[in-house]
């Protein structure tokens, strides 16, 4: 096989649980009951996979421009059809990147690059879903002077 084709397997395990294995061998359980709901659904899974496709992209592109990111999530939102089949029809994508001294350019690039060019899971459901993105930057302390300045206090008091 070639290493641009991809082989799954799903199987079902009883009471509307699946197991699903993926190409990487590490299963995963999805549930079809949803009053149960003691895994995701394949719904859901395709909606961390576009966060999480675009979220691979960014962390290392900020890294390699050299951002002092302290924490980074990408928050991701969909809206579906009314009528069957009820497939993801919109897409909002946010990244909250905290650091310091974030350059809004690199974040803004580094998104870019990820929607543009890299995100093959972004550009699966493209075709049939719009997608937009937004960004925000939290800039955060020097957490090591913060400390030094909570230590005098509490030396001082």
């Amino acid at each position: 096989m070639g290493r641009n084709n991809y082989t799954a397997v799903v199987k079902y395990g009883g009471d509307d649980l699946f197991v699903g294995v993926p190409p990487s061998g590490h299963a995963f359980v999805m549930d079809g009951n949803a009053d149960r709901s003691s895994a995701p659904t394949p719904l859901e899974h395709l909606l961390v996979a576009v966060a999480g496709c675009t979220a691979f992209d960014v962390q290392p592109i900020l890294a390699k421009k050299r951002q002092d990111v302290t924490d980074y999530r990408v928050e991701i939102t969909a809206e579906r059809r009314d009528e069957m089949p009820r497939a993801f029809i919109k897409f909002d994508v946010k990244h909250i990147v905290h650091g310091r001294n974030i350059s809004e350019k690199a974040v803004a690039d580094a998104i870019a690059l990820s929607n543009e060019k890299y995100c093959s899971v972004a550009a699966t459901v493209r075709p049939t879903a719009e997608i937009t993105t937004s960004y925000e930057i939290i800039e955060v302390g020097d957490q090591k002077a913060e400390a030094a300045a909570e230590r005098v206090l509490v030396e001082q008091g």
